[in-house]
């Protein structure tokens, strides 16, 4: 017995095998990110590049895996880091720590990626991802948002043409109209609308971010498995 023995059962050593040679790129390290990864791990993938150049801060605490009062102020991926190669120790780590923007976001494609999960937080970077990784025949999804909202039951898996009720989401939805993009863009996003808040903080809590990174995981996971 190993630490992927129950996963063996379930799915077979062949699909095992391809899960843990796949290359996964995580671009972002928070509430979505954070649980993404560590699904992704705990599934058996083990050749993981991690991007986010943000440290821990304790307001993270409330939804990211990795916040903790004894990893404040230092950087998402180093923590990270340990806690892969604690789950795995066969696990590659590549880390990129960086604001991933126009004027490096090559640098992220120089790996022999299969699979990239979006989630960072910043439009124009969503928008070179999505482009980027069509371009390169890279499969991509890409988290919306998930502030302000309590109901992880309605969090789904769609093309951003299907989203609704999400901010963020249509803001790239028009986008895509506009640039006359032809091709799917695959989405996690909630139809729940937005809970109003009395301040302009992106109050969350962890129901729906965390679970919106097991979906991304698991869109990818299906995939590996060729389970479309």
């Amino acid at each position: 017995m190993n630490e992927f023995s129950r996963s063996e059962s379930l799915i077979g050593t062949d699909n095992l095998n391809k899960i843990k040679n796949s290359k996964v790129l995580v671009i972002g390290l928070g509430g979505v990110g954070s649980s993404a990864v560590e699904t992704l791990v705990r599934s058996g993938v083990e050749n993981i590049i991690l991007v986010d150049y943000d440290k821990v801060d304790i307001t993270n605490i409330n939804r990211q895996l990795i916040a903790l009062h004894s990893t404040i102020d230092e950087y998402k991926t180093d923590v990270f880091e340990k806690r892969i190669k604690d789950i795995n120790p066969n696990c590659n780590v590549v880390k990129i720590n960086k604001r991933i923007d126009n004027s490096n976001i090559d640098e992220i494609f120089n790996y022999d990626l299969d699979y990239i999960i979006d989630a960072c937080d910043t439009v124009e970077t969503k928008k070179l991802l999505i482009k980027i990784s069509h371009d390169k025949n890279i499969n991509l999804i890409s988290c919306m948002g998930t502030a302000k909202k309590l109901d992880p039951t309605k969090l789904y898996i769609t093309d951003i043409r299907k989203t609704s009720y999400d901010k963020l989401a249509k803001v790239l939805r028009k986008w895509v109209i506009d640039e006359k993009i032809n091709y799917k863009v695959m989405v996690v996003s909630s139809s729940e609308e937005v809970i109003k808040t009395d301040d302009n903080i992106l109050a969350s809590m962890s129901f729906v971010p965390n679970t919106a990174g097991i979906l991304c995981a698991k869109y990818v996971i299906d995939k590996i498995l060729g389970e479309d």
